[in-house]
């Protein structure tokens, strides 16, 4: 499967290649890309990668950058940008879906580590140090929009920053009940979404203390008082976010833990190269199902 998912990506960065313009590097954008890509691929370090002995049965790069260039250039804006661009030619991103759903999920490291990036927060049954990724999902695999955070930073909080990259599309937020907040559900009103969760305390009486409510987190709560069976279907669909961060990681290759070698500014790059791993799987089935 490991072949089939790097002749998909090899392909396209081939393709990326051809439109690439020259610059004074050595390297171009697409080299760097794909000897990262054949890394985390692999569940190896880039170091891995950069030995041409690990390049058995594929085409090797021409000429291959050492560790220190890698590391240099893998902090560079320009490889997250190749490998969005790359993204996209896999799986076009839906911004304009009638539904989309937001949720988090733990990226933990060992408690006793001494990455400075990772933090103490919330995670899965607990509180974890590591980071988090958070994603809006349309009715796909490929993310509408997704941050890399520090584990303490709270959801909301980068909620707000990930709904301005929907502004415009029209539509329902579907969000667990950590997202009932005023200013979310104003936010995500003003770029035309209806934001729809549950109350954030099942037995609340009264809608908390801020001296002002958003009416579009006043009008939910009403409907959810007596909610229609549209509702309730929204309200059951919003589990489809977890669906999404599953098909994330239950394969041989998925975005398990986080290894030792991805740590800090690595983190960001390391989740958007296991997405593009996703969706290049996504894409191998679909051919399979066609053939």
């Amino acid at each position: 499967m490991e072949r089939e998912l790097w002749n998909i990506l090899a392909s396209d960065l081939t393709t990326l290649a051809t439109l690439e313009r020259s610059g004074r590097c050595t390297h171009p954008a697409t080299r760097i890309a794909r000897i990262y890509l054949w890394a985390v691929l692999h569940d190896r370090p880039v170091s891995w990668a950069c030995d041409k002995r690990n390049w058995i049965g594929v085409k090797q790069p021409r000429v291959m950058p050492n560790q220190s260039t890698m590391s240099r250039r893998l902090r560079r804006p320009e490889i997250q940008t190749m490998l969005v661009t790359l993204m996209d030619r896999l799986e076009p991103v839906d911004r304009d879906a009638l539904v989309l759903r937001i949720d988090g999920k733990p990226l933990p490291v060992a408690k006793h580590s001494q990455d400075r990036g990772a933090t103490i927060g919330r995670g899965a049954g607990g509180f974890q140090r590591g980071y988090k990724l958070h994603a809006i999902y349309g009715g796909n695999n490929r993310p509408v929009a997704y941050r890399v955070a520090p584990m303490n930073i709270d959801e909301r909080i980068v909620a707000k920053q990930m709904l301005e990259e929907i502004a415009g599309s029209e539509g329902y937020l579907l969000g667990d009940a950590n997202y009932e907040t005023n200013p979310l559900y104003d936010q995500a009103a003003s770029v035309g979404r209806v934001m729809v969760t549950p109350r954030r305390f099942a037995n609340a009486k009264g809608l908390g203390q801020s001296r002002t409510h958003s009416e579009h987190r006043v009008a939910m709560i009403q409907r959810m008082k007596s909610p229609s069976s549209y509702i309730r279907t929204l309200l059951m669909n919003r589990r489809q976010v977890e669906t999404n961060f599953a098909n994330l990681t239950n394969y041989g290759g998925g975005l398990t833990t986080l290894p030792p070698w991805v740590r800090g500014c690595r983190v960001g790059l390391y989740v958007t190269a296991k997405i593009l791993i996703r969706l290049a799987r996504d894409h191998a089935i679909a051919q399979r199902d066609r053939a």
